[in-house]
């Protein structure tokens, strides 16, 4: 494994290029989440630079099924009655990734901060959810893709807004 202990080394630069290329495809599925409404299918224009077409999802701890592809998890999130749908805002924040690459593939863990406000029945409520995405990603001739991530969830809390 690459390290960046010498910057004249070539394979200490493709480790760099290669984590920031990683970084990107994982602050992007935040972007997906973020810069789309409800009902918008532009999610998929993101998560189709993150997500290999293979890729499954095991976001069990946030009650999904057991290994969904990613197609399946925006349909069960953004569809009316989706597990988005009752939300009125929502922010999507995702740390520094610890990265180890080796070769065309690699391993990433990354922290999660979720924030969503909803309102129901008159009562507005807020929604913190952190935890870490575990993913395993593959260079392919588009790039790093992520090919499995699976959702770990620390903490989940929800409050009354003020």
């Amino acid at each position: 494994m690459a390290t960046i202990t010498d910057a004249a080394d070539p394979a200490a630069l493709q480790y760099v290029l290669d984590r920031l290329a990683i970084q990107d495809v994982i602050v992007r599925y935040a972007l997906g989440q973020d810069l789309h409404e409800n009902g918008d299918d532009a999610v998929h224009e993101q998560w189709d630079l993150v997500f290999a077409p293979d890729a499954v999802l095991d976001y069990r701890a946030g009650g999904a099924a057991p290994d969904v592809d990613y197609r399946s998890l925006i349909a069960t999130m953004r569809r009316p009655g989706g597990t988005m749908s009752g939300l009125d805002n929502w922010q999507h924040f995702q740390g520094f990734a610890t990265v180890d690459i080796d070769g065309d593939t690699a391993t990433a863990r990354t922290q999660h901060l979720h924030t969503h406000s909803g309102t129901t029945d008159g009562r507005a409520w807020n929604l913190m959810q952190t935890g870490f995405f575990v993913d395993r990603l593959e260079r392919r001739p588009q790039g790093w893709r992520i090919v499995h991530r699976t959702l770990e969830i620390l903490w989940m809390q929800t409050f009354p807004a003020t």
